[in-house]
């Protein structure tokens, strides 16, 4: 059952969003939430934005967990660098860290996602 209902899934924006992710991971760049913003169309401030990203953040980092690839919403960052606190929430609500995780063991969770998905998208050197 989905952790997160589907609002962007099979909509061109989707895939807008996860094709700027997975070109940010290959080139282990980030992309940050007013990116996203920007391209779905929305304010780069305020709570709907903030929603909206994370709703769909949401959706992709499940779509990525259930083909046993790493949170693709790792790269995606505030203007701080780092994830917002959803990032964490969802993380608990796929399993992936507990209830009571500290803010270090959040941190180290969080690189640890990060190198993997740049790991599983990075791009392929030529041979010959």
């Amino acid at each position: 059952m989905p952790v997160v209902s589907d609002r962007y899934r099979g909509q061109i924006i989707y895939h807008l969003v996860y094709n700027e992710l997975i070109t940010a991971a290959r080139y282990r760049g980030t992309v940050t939430y007013q990116e996203i913003a920007q391209m779905m169309g929305l304010a780069i401030t305020g709570n709907n934005m903030g929603t909206q990203v994370g709703h769909i953040l949401g959706e992709i980092s499940e779509d990525e967990h259930d083909q046993s690839r790493p949170m693709l919403s790792a790269i995606a960052v505030g203007v701080s660098g780092e994830p917002g606190p959803g990032f964490y929430t969802f993380a608990r609500q796929l399993g992936q860290i507990g209830e009571d995780a500290t803010t270090d063991q959040k941190k180290t969770f969080w690189k640890g996602q990060k190198k993997l998905v740049y790991e599983t998208w990075k791009t392929p050197l030529r041979s010959g």
